[in-house]
């Protein structure tokens, strides 16, 4: 991966390293199909840090709008009194596992953008099937003491509030991670992992570190038509995401005059009143840039979201971005490549909490009638986290950055691979493929 940034920005007369790095690198390969790997080959796991036995309670549910009864997606629950947090899911369920011991009256404090924040007790939720509803936020110019200021002049402030606004020590997290590949609707690869973080300070340029916990990965190649495709670098490309961290091509102070800011609306979250900003590529810059909205709290002038999306209309540019290497016979270009990365606010500051990233690619083939769409999907989130002095992760111990994460079967049989990490709930078609995976691998006995 590194080595391709180097290449692409010879390329770009733009500095344009974010751009490289967020989008997320495939490798397309002609009648290649690799021997399943095992664990040993790319990572050593640490086998004191994983536990055998659940010491934690489940709570499941479903965080919905009111109203509407809708699912609120990427909704954030996070335990009072403890950095224990997790995210629902595209489809609105949660998973939230807390320990035995935590006292009953003890609150999950639950929040989405322009909804009113909810706490509820341990007390009150059950195992399975909770339903929390939260209600939309209205808010009106008049409650804004100050006058909405010049767009521009909010993202320059951001910049210059960093430091004050984010967190400023090194942090040591746990994540939960996953990435997947879907060929049309079908699934055809599915990876999950709990990975250890040492998060630089957000004043610090040295890159994040990372650590790999425990992990599942599984392959269907019989739907993978003649082309094998691989991920590169995805738990990396998940941090990326951060552009308060990694700022550059959005809000680095020699790039924001690249694109246009305007105020698009004015909303809350957990009773902070919220510019929401959208921003777009001026239209004599040539190279693909990205377009989106950046949600900004009024009062600290922090960044605390960010949905954005790359500009792939030039067909050939948005190809060399993302593609490394392609089959023979082929034209390969993205169709969709976007992005989203939420902030959690921590005694008084600001830091990273969750991201995903989508990218939709179209193959067509020269002596094929029909073409074929893949379409992969990474996300990270954070469910503890600590402050931490420790320094970053032996050269032995910590990830690669362009690793791929190859398909294996470990793990898929137990139940309880989990432990008491939280993770993202499985999605209904997601959790429809494990299932078929389990049952695969008892038949073969492994």
């Amino acid at each position: 991966m590194l080595n391709f940034i180097t290449i692409a920005m010879k390329k770009y007369d733009i500095n344009r390293r974010l751009v490289i790095m967020l989008t997320t690198i495939m490798i397309l390969m002609v009648g290649i199909i690799p021997r399943p790997l095992t664990a040993a080959s790319f990572y050593e796991v640490e086998e004191e840090i994983l536990p055998d036995t659940l010491n934690s309670v489940q709570y499941r549910g479903k965080v919905i709008d009111k109203d509407s009864r809708q699912p609120l997606v990427f909704a954030t629950l996070t335990v009072e009194g403890t950095n224990i947090a997790t995210v629902s899911n595209s489809e609105g369920h949660f998973l939230l596992k807390v320990p035995k011991d935590m006292q009953l009256n003890t609150k999950v404090n639950v929040s989405y953008l322009g909804y009113k924040g909810k706490s509820v007790r341990l007390a009150s939720l059950s195992p399975n099937k909770n339903k929390i509803e939260l209600e939309v936020l209205t808010i009106s110019l008049s409650e804004i003491s100050v006058a909405p200021k010049d767009a521009h002049q909010i993202i320059r402030e951001v910049i210059s509030k960093k430091r004050e606004n984010y967190m400023q020590e090194p942090l040591r997290m746990t994540t939960f991670y996953r990435e997947t590949i879907k060929r049309r609707r079908s699934y055809v690869s599915l990876a999950e992992a709990v990975i250890d973080v040492h998060k630089q300070p957000y004043s610090s340029y040295r890159p994040d570190r990372l650590k790999l916990f425990k992990a599942r990965k599984d392959a269907d190649y019989s739907k993978m038509d003649t082309v094998t495709f691989k991920l590169q670098g995805g738990p990396y490309s998940t941090l990326m995401l951060d552009i308060m961290k990694d700022p550059y091509a959005i809000l680095d102070v020699n790039e924001i005059d690249y694109y246009d800011f305007t105020i698009d609306n004015i909303t809350k979250v957990d009773n902070r009143i919220i510019y929401v900003i959208s921003f777009v590529q001026k239209e004599y810059i040539d190279d693909p840039l990205f377009y989106g909205k950046l949600y900004v709290d009024v009062e600290s002038m922090a960044i605390t979201s960010a949905n954005y999306s790359i500009n792939i209309e030039d067909k050939n540019k948005a190809s060399a971005m993302f593609i490394k290497r392609k089959p023979a016979g082929a034209t390969v270009y993205p169709t969709e490549a976007s992005y989203l990365v939420n902030y959690r606010k921590q005694d008084g500051k600001w830091m990273y909490g969750y991201s995903r990233g989508q990218v939709t690619f179209k193959i067509n083939w020269k002596k094929k009638l029909f073409n074929t769409t893949y379409t992969s999907t990474i996300e990270m989130a954070v469910t503890d986290w600590k402050t931490s002095k420790e320094r970053p992760f032996r050269a032995n111990e910590k990830m690669k950055q362009n690793i791929i994460l190859q398909d294996q079967v470990e793990g898929f049989v137990d139940p309880q691979f989990w432990g008491d990490y939280n993770v993202i709930e499985p999605e209904a078609s997601i959790e429809s493929v494990i299932k078929k995976i389990q049952k695969r691998l008892k038949k073969r006995g492994e």
